[in-house]
């Protein structure tokens, strides 16, 4: 059986074969994927960086819990915002469209211009990226599943727990992932 080739909207949910490392339980919002290779944001890690410490004037402009997240190991000194417009067919200034309301808002934007133009906004620090093929690769061989993502998924107020929920709501053998111990014995 091929493995479904993400696309923008699509989550990667980690396999328990990626436990302990970088990847371990994450979830990625994929934002892009093509012959290019593919990058996402891990939309469950929370950065151990405060936002107020490095975009204090965006505090109050993103979704509960008010925090910076870890996207991933790539440019971690780097910045990403994924945004949903509030008013479908919009498009405002420093706005790209990924996926439905979806997209990545230009963190130069003018604060004028955020304010009332966003249901939601959540800030990454670095994200995730594969090369070309080494996805394809990695979904080969069963380090992550390609399922649809939920609004709550990427803009929910409790990330953390995220893993075991979009698992567990999946269809058939992928649910009983959601049960798995980091003690083999038990599973």
């Amino acid at each position: 059986m091929t493995p479904t080739r993400p696309k923008p909207g699509d989550l990667l949910v980690a396999s328990p074969g990626l436990s302990g490392g970088e990847f371990d339980h994450s979830v990625v919002l994929v934002l892009d994927a093509d012959e290019d290779g593919a990058l996402g944001v891990m939309v469950n890690k929370l950065s151990e960086l405060s936002l107020a410490s490095v975009l204090p004037d965006w505090v109050d402009r993103v979704s509960h819990p008010r925090v910076l997240f870890h996207g991933g190991p790539v440019s971690p000194n780097g910045a990403i915002c994924v945004a949903a417009v509030a008013h479908v067919g919009e498009e405002p200034p420093g706005w790209r469209r990924l996926y439905d309301n979806v997209g990545l808002l230009h963190l130069d934007t003018p604060l004028e211009i955020v304010a009332g133009a966003y249901d939601d906004l959540r800030i990454f620090a670095g994200y995730a990226g594969w090369e070309p093929g080494q996805l394809e690769g990695e979904l080969a061989e069963g380090y992550w599943h390609v399922v649809p993502s939920r609004y709550d998924d990427v803009f929910g107020p409790d990330p953390v727990p995220m893993w075991r929920r979009v698992l567990r709501r999946q269809p058939g053998r992928l649910a009983w992932l959601s049960t798995w111990t980091d003690t083999p014995e038990l599973n």
